[in-house]
């Protein structure tokens, strides 16, 4: 959700929306590919070794792809031809890391071939990619299937960062996922970082009378804007997500009640009591927002996909 190209609220009922899947075992590969969890968290291991982006870039990537025909795969498939895939859209230029899923698939069809869908690999991956900077590890339901459809065109289904909080409300109630959810997973931006183009809406030309969102702690505005000036020419110029952006913890919560939160789509959740009063319950116990990041991830995750088990991830054949 976090590093995503600003775009303006559209009514999503033109576009399909996923509901929850009933199929779904925590146990449903335990006999057919027994070795499926460790061989992911193998290669999610690898790969952080070599690159501490990795976890916000697995996370990110099954948001992304559970908010648009549900939990599918459809967000690692290849544009071909005319067709412009789900990667290639706005939202998800600066995606990366689909070579952590490549390389547990590769691995898995060696084991067990045929069995084990992307879609699974990727809702496991992030899962290990919070275990594996602190924060909980749960059972990951099992037995999604991989879709055929990837269109660029649907990534404007995602929530912008720049989204008030009746937009993401509706943008999450859509997807069966309550005020609770929208609050529990927006502490997803605990990981990762965000280029300038996401946030300069509140640090430049906020609105007709003032430059800066009034919102934002005034040195940390200051420091967004000397990292971010008005006609920023630095390609990879951005802010990390949190002060601790390589740790799954609750600082997220912490700084948006001081006013240091990065996009308008996380200063909307101060905007109504309701939403307000978790972000204080989350920053004030790790714990809480733990068990409700938890069954969160879990139902989001359960949103329904496709219908097959592809053998590359990144192709349809």
């Amino acid at each position: 959700m976090a590093v995503v190209v600003a775009l303006a609220f559209v009514f999503l009922v033109m576009f399909p929306v996923p509901s929850p899947v009933r199929a779904l075992s925590s146990n449903y590969y335990d006999h057919t590919c027994p070795h499926l969890e460790s061989i992911v968290a193998s290669a999610v291991k690898k790969a952080m070794s070599n690159d501490k982006t990795v976890p916000a870039a697995l996370l990110r990537m099954h948001f992304h792809d559970c908010f648009i025909r549900g939990c599918d795969a459809s967000v690692l498939l290849n544009s071909k031809g005319k067709n412009k895939a789900e990667k290639d859209g706005p939202p998800n230029i600066s995606l990366h890391a689909f070579y952590v899923i490549d390389e547990a698939k590769k691995a898995l069809e060696t084991s067990c071939p045929g069995v084990v869908s992307c879609a699974d690999i990727l809702a496991l991956a992030a899962r290990d990619a919070v275990f594996l900077s602190g924060g909980p590890k749960w059972d990951v339901p099992k037995g999604r299937k991989d879709g055929r459809i990837s269109l660029a065109t649907e990534t404007r289904q995602l929530p912008a960062p720049t989204f008030n909080i009746s937009q993401l409300q509706q943008n999450f109630a859509q997807r069966g996922l309550t005020i609770e959810d929208l609050v529990a997973l927006s502490g997803g931006h605990t990981l990762g970082f965000s280029h300038c183009s996401s946030f300069q809406n509140r640090i430049h030309k906020f609105n007709a009378t003032v430059d800066v969102d009034p919102t934002m702690q005034p040195s940390f505005a200051a420091k967004l804007r000397s990292v971010c000036p008005a006609h920023n020419k630095a390609k990879n110029a951005g802010s990390p997500l949190d002060s601790s952006n390589l740790v799954f913890d609750n600082a997220y919560y912490k700084l948006l009640l001081q006013g240091k939160s990065i996009f308008s789509s996380d200063q909307a959740l101060l905007t109504t009591p309701k939403t307000k009063a978790l972000v204080s319950k989350f920053a004030s116990s790790q714990e809480a927002f733990e068990k409700a990041f938890v069954t969160s991830m879990i139902k989001m995750s359960s949103l329904s996909g496709g219908q097959e088990i592809r053998l590359d991830c990144r192709v349809v054949r």
